[in-house]
């Protein structure tokens, strides 16, 4: 596979959306369950796709943005990332179809996109 085969996964939720809200007022043992299935289900959708997984990548913590007027805290959907290696885009996002961040997870979907060369490179 050449370089222009590898895609960036972004997993996405809202931190403000119904499922979150649905997710948060779940009894606290019952989060705390459904977390532990979650986890189960995520390692064993890495362990099915570890072929094609170049960097497990993982969660993102809080953003600060750069411009030119300087740095600042920024609230985004981006909540964690992977990065595949398949065959076409539409094979790297057959790989997250049903995939816990959001069967499971209150997460509400994966943005898929190639990595593309560097022009000039």
């Amino acid at each position: 596979m050449s370089m222009n085969q590898t895609y960036l996964a972004v997993f996405l939720g809202s931190k403000t959306s119904s499922r979150m809200r649905a997710w948060m007022a779940l009894p606290e043992a019952e989060r705390h369950a459904k977390e532990q299935e979650g986890m189960a289900a995520w390692k064993a959708w890495a362990e099915k796709h570890q072929a094609a997984i170049s960097a497990m990548g993982g969660p993102l913590g809080k953003t600060k943005k750069v411009t030119e007027r300087g740095i600042e805290d920024v609230s985004n959907e981006m909540g964690a990332f992977t990065v595949v290696r398949a065959e076409s885009h539409e094979a790297a996002a057959r790989l997250f179809e049903n995939h816990p961040h959001f069967a499971i997870f209150p997460g509400e979907s994966v943005e898929i996109m190639p990595v593309l060369p560097i022009p000039g490179a």
